[in-house]
């Protein structure tokens, strides 16, 4: 028989103001006192999301909240290098919306980098990295992002623990859109494409 325990572990959340979970009490038993883990105010989010990623003229892309994958990843067609003043490039497409396919947006981005990623089927795919601001949870943050083909896949958008921890958000995988959507998505789009 294994060594007993001298006190129960304990877990307390409770909501706050309506979507944010504070962590107030933590506590694991062991050698030694329980030690106090500081206040967290995290804001509480659904399993599918809407994000922006202003520097490359996104402004709605419905996300899948991820917390199995490390990096998020973004759908990319007709991916393409290119050198501009000795740095590396990527351009590539996106239809933003899936019932829109129609919309295309054009985007550019400096290549951040080029890995192997193991996707959702078990593969490993090369992809392009890039390092961009995305717009999620009141927050504004830059995480690496990955290019890959996502036309068979419900969300243009993965959102990944790395993004996750800097949006500072709790996953509630019951909800959806927790945050809401953003109003008129087609012609936010449509001013974008007017701007180009």
């Amino acid at each position: 028989m294994g060594g007993v325990l001298s006190s129960p572990k304990k877990l307390h959340f409770r909501l706050v103001e309506g979507h944010g979970v504070d962590n107030t009490s933590l506590s694991l038993a062991g050698r030694g006192e329980a030690k106090k883990v500081p206040k967290l105010k995290k804001i509480l989010i659904g399993w599918e999301e809407w994000c922006a990623l202003p520097d490359l003229g996104l402004p709605a892309v419905k996300a899948k909240i991820d917390t199995g994958a490390k990096t998020s990843a973004l759908h990319a067609e007709n991916i393409e290098v290119f050198n501009r003043g000795g740095q590396d490039f990527v351009r590539f497409e996106i239809p933003p919306l899936k019932k829109k396919e129609d919309l295309v947006v054009t985007c550019e981005a400096p290549l951040a980098d080029e890995r192997a990623v193991i996707s959702s089927n078990g593969e490993r795919e090369k992809r392009f990295v890039i390092n961009t601001q995305i717009e999620f949870a009141g927050k504004i943050f830059n995480a690496e992002v990955t290019l890959t083909s996502r036309h068979k896949m419900t969300f243009r958008m993965l959102l990944g623990r790395d993004a996750l921890k800097k949006a500072q958000v709790a996953v509630d995988p019951a909800k959806s859109f927790v945050l809401g959507k953003p109003p008129g998505v087609v012609k936010l789009y449509k001013n974008v494409l007017k701007e180009e």
